[in-house]
């Protein structure tokens, strides 16, 4: 059997120059208007640049946005959750001419790509929020980064100059979508689950992944290497940790690790189609969805990401949810067991979540071995040591 296809049914459309034309392109985007971008949208920038957002080849429109917000769609007609759009300040895109080039750089000044400028638009913040992350609360840390960004949209095809470091910091961690699909390939694999990560794994994490192989040919434990909000594990230690896990806890050629360059959205229900939908282009035919997926403080219900999956159109995507329940140590089962499988009282239960693990960490706090493998534990106290 074949992987799935990459979003859209065509091939992957990686939008980055590279070879020998990449130093003529470096050199013309000097010459060029330069526009920062934020953290997020520099993201966003190396994830079309590899491949990872196919088939879109730029920066959405204003009626890509629009659609997008409200029918989860771009103006074509393609299934898409969440924009990607980049903003600038009103002086800034006042200097700026349709169907002129422009260069984006960096939060550090870097060049990371050109743009043929297509389209200047404004957009109403408030409802893209209330659409995408349903809440306008400024405590939501989605809703904040929408409602600060640039007052002025900027659109059109973008020419992707750099992956930003990501491939020299993370080494062999950082794969592409063309890089994950070889390695399917390679490995025999056409029935691969997509285990979304921003903390290391504890004992849940761990079986949502086993339930997994057991159907699956195995798993990519795909971790975000963009940036996290205060107070979360920084990737090298949560690489660390799971290469541990996988190590001395899962058998040979079942786990494939590796990282991709985004910021978290915080979009919930939402946040979990778009993980689906670039998941398909990395080649995965599943993604497992477990509770709070992409969730933030109780802005969603625990299983909205589970729901959210049967309100699209069918059809939407080739990558399909893996749905797995509250899952929790039993005491009187002798193992990690689900709302599904166990039929024993919240009181013999062992809730296990990664903010619980962070807290007890923070605190030298003694964490019980069913919460956590000890070799993990090792590593993580480690890191905790070094903050006090």
């Amino acid at each position: 059997m074949a992987l799935v296809n990459p979003h859209g049914g065509g091939d992957l459309k990686p939008l980055l120059i590279t070879g020998d034309a990449l130093p003529a392109a470096l050199s013309r985007a000097q010459s060029l208007p330069q526009v920062p971008v934020s953290s997020r949208e520099a993201g966003d920038i190396i994830m079309l640049g590899i491949g990872g957002f196919t088939p879109l080849d730029g920066f959405m429109t204003h009626a890509d946005w629009q659609a997008v917000c409200d029918g989860m769609k771009l103006a074509s007609g393609l299934f898409w959750p969440i924009p990607i759009t980049l903003s600038t300040t009103p002086e800034i895109a006042d200097g700026l001419s349709i169907g002129s080039d422009i260069a984006l750089t960096d939060p550090a000044g870097t060049i990371l790509a050109t743009m043929r400028l297509t389209e200047k638009y404004r957009i109403d913040k408030a409802h893209e929020c209330a659409m995408v992350f349903k809440t306008t609360d400024l405590d939501h840390p989605g809703v904040k980064m929408v409602m600060e960004q640039g007052e002025v949209n900027l659109a059109g095809p973008i020419q992707v100059l750099s992956q930003g470091g990501f491939p020299e910091k993370y080494g062999d961690l950082f794969l592409t979508p063309q890089q994950t699909r070889a390695l399917f390939t390679e490995m025999g694999w056409s029935k691969v689950a997509a285990f979304q990560t921003r903390n290391p794994m504890h004992r849940s994490h761990e079986y949502l992944a086993k339930v997994a192989i057991e159907t699956c040919d195995g798993v990519l434990i795909h971790s975000l290497l963009g940036n996290l909000k205060p107070g979360d594990i920084p990737a090298e230690v949560r690489s660390k940790a799971i290469a541990t896990l996988v190590e001395h806890y899962f058998v040979n050629n079942t786990i494939v690790q590796a990282g991709y360059p985004l910021d978290m959205r915080y979009a919930g229900p939402r946040e979990a189609l778009l993980h689906a939908v670039f998941r398909q282009n990395y080649g995965c035919s599943h993604l497992i969805v477990g509770r709070d997926h992409a969730g933030v403080g109780s802005y969603y219900g625990p299983f909205d990401a589970h729901q959210i999956f049967d309100e699209i159109p069918a059809g939407s995507l080739e990558t399909q949810p893996l749905k797995i329940d509250w899952t929790f140590w039993c005491y009187k089962c002798g193992g990690m067991a689900s709302a599904r499988t166990c039929p024993h009282e919240p009181a013999d239960r062992l809730l296990l979540s990664g903010t619980k693990l962070r807290e007890m960490l923070s605190t030298n706090a003694e964490v019980p071995p069913e919460f956590s493998r000890p070799e993990v534990l090792a590593i993580l106290r480690d890191y905790y040591a070094t903050l006090n």
